[in-house]
């Protein structure tokens, strides 16, 4: 038994210098330290010993247990040096080079111009109201005056989730939804993202976002109208800034318009981009409907309002003079990077 004890002291000792992880280190401890280890597999059969051997064996079964014990914890310790050892060597930061830049991003020109209109709006006192993208039929259409099978609808034509819901094609859902929880006097902007189901080109997307806004009080008149989108075009592209109204027809508002602004081109003068009108169209406009004020709670006979819609890529387009709208989607740095 003594050649035994011997041997296993040897090979584990052996095994243990060998060791290059903790895993391996660990595999030789349950090798010969283990429940069914070789040195407790001796152990095991000391009862076979006469009782003259058996204190001898005892003591040198304990002398290699321990042996071994100590080797493992040496080893243990060592490893953990050369693993702090080998971060430090390989994670060493020279604190004298130069660091590496770090690129800052910047507000998407969509973002940038959608926080002036906040400011230009919050300060002639409108605040900022916010709805679903997806919204029932009744919100994006029936309340503003657009039954099912009315034409307006073809122009307006959206992606249904089934009959009753749908990605809205306007914000103006939001108007319905203010007026039904709060009662006159209303002011409010409702800023989001649209959908239509248009074909992708220049001036067109299947995604983009509109700002629609909102005034009802007692004595509401297109002045107020006229004189409220004059303000917010001379903010926004500058006081030399000329306005114009043609009429049009919305479902939602009696009587409507559309706004023009001088173009940015050739101030008025007339050029190819502005087809040599001198002004270019940026929003629709209209007094609201009496249908839809009644429709909302509002008595029609005693409060009056006006509603505007402006695509917000259009006023950007015209803003830094950029001619595919496409632009905006695309994530080029490189266009991003000039505002």
């Amino acid at each position: 038994m003594k050649e035994q004890l011997n041997q296993i002291l040897s090979a584990a000792l052996a095994e243990v210098k060998a060791a290059a992880s903790q895993q391996t280190l660990e595999a030789a401890r349950v090798k010969f330290l283990g429940k069914k280890g070789e040195l407790t597999a001796i152990l095991r059969g000391m009862g076979k010993l006469s009782a003259e051997e058996r204190p001898a064996a005892g003591q040198l079964a304990n002398q290699v247990r321990a042996q071994i014990e100590q080797a493992l914890e040496q080893a243990q310790v060592n490893l953990a040096e050369a693993v702090v050892a080998h971060k430090l060597a390989s994670e060493t930061i020279d604190v004298t080079m130069p660091g590496q830049k770090i690129s800052l991003g910047k507000r998407h020109p969509l973002q940038t111009v959608l926080h002036q209109l906040y400011d230009i709006f919050t300060g002639m006192g409108f605040s900022i109201a916010e709805g679903p993208e997806i919204e029932y039929d009744y919100y994006n259409f029936e309340a503003l005056n657009i039954p099912k099978n009315h034409p307006a609808r073809d122009t307006q034509d959206t992606f249904y989730i089934n009959d009753n819901i749908v990605l809205r094609t306007q914000t103006s859902g939001m108007q319905v939804r203010v007026m039904e929880q709060q009662k006159p006097p209303i002011r409010i902007i409702a800023p989001g993202r649209v959908y239509r189901s248009d074909a992708v080109d220049a001036t067109h997307s299947p995604v983009f976002h509109q700002i629609e806004g909102l005034v009802v009080d007692k004595g509401i008149t297109m002045g107020d109208l006229k004189g409220s989108l004059e303000v917010f075009a001379k903010r926004l592209y500058g006081e030399d800034t000329g306005v114009r109204f043609r009429p049009h027809h919305f479902p939602f508002t009696e009587p409507s318009a559309e706004m023009d602004v001088t173009c940015f081109k050739c101030h008025g003068k007339g050029c190819p981009l502005c087809k040599g009108e001198g002004y270019i169209e940026i929003l629709g406009c209209g007094m609201v409907h009496p249908k839809v004020l009644r429709g909302c709670g509002i008595d029609p006979e005693v409060y009056s309002g006006f509603a505007f819609g402006v695509g917000l890529e259009r006023i950007v387009m015209q803003r830094y003079k950029i001619d595919d709208m496409r632009l905006f989607y695309e994530n080029d740095l490189r266009f991003l990077a000039q505002f």
